[in-house]
């Protein structure tokens, strides 16, 4: 069993996060390492899943009020308030199945009850497709709420929400 760990995403950790972030691309919106140092600050959770020593998978996850002007964030605002919002999670692709997700989702739960929210929510994308992570979603628990056109019609997304189960 390899060695995984979870912590606190630090400024040296940026430009393997950039890069690990974009190569998941469509799943998630590109951002460049000029976008994710500044998207960073502004999350409530941000969290480094590492194995053997090497990031292998991050969280950032934004609680209300924040001050972020995604389509998708702002929908859950209005229809889900008092939720905990993941705007990403990315696992390296070597290291699928391996348990980091659910590992990163443990830390999103864990802090979400830190905050007093019952509630995590996210969403996947429908067009272009990820069936991967929305089964992944749909074993943790999550449920779909609706859809939303975003980005100009170009992305459909699935959006998701999961009551925050009880601390084991």
């Amino acid at each position: 069993m390899r060695d995984l760990t979870v912590r606190p995403l630090t400024a040296d950790d940026l430009p393997s996060l950039a890069a690990l972030n974009d190569a998941a691309v469509p799943a998630v919106n590109a951002l460049g390492l000029d976008g994710l140092t500044a998207h960073v600050p502004v999350c409530d959770l941000a969290l480094v899943a590492e194995r053997d020593g090497e990031p292998a998978g991050f969280v950032l996850a934004l609680a209300p009020g924040a001050g972020y002007a995604s389509e998708n964030y702002r929908w859950f605002s209005e229809h889900v308030p008092g939720s905990l919002y993941v705007d990403r999670i990315v696992v390296a692709p070597g290291a699928h199945g391996l348990g980091i997700g659910r590992l990163l989702y443990a830390a999103v739960d864990a802090r979400a009850r830190e905050l007093g929210l019952g509630v995590v929510t996210c969403e996947v994308n429908l067009r272009p497709p990820n069936p991967q992570s929305l089964a992944f979603h749909e074993r943790l628990g999550f449920h779909r709420l609706g859809e939303q056109a975003t980005k100009g019609g170009s992305v459909v997304v699935a959006l998701l929400s999961r009551e925050v189960p009880a601390a084991v």
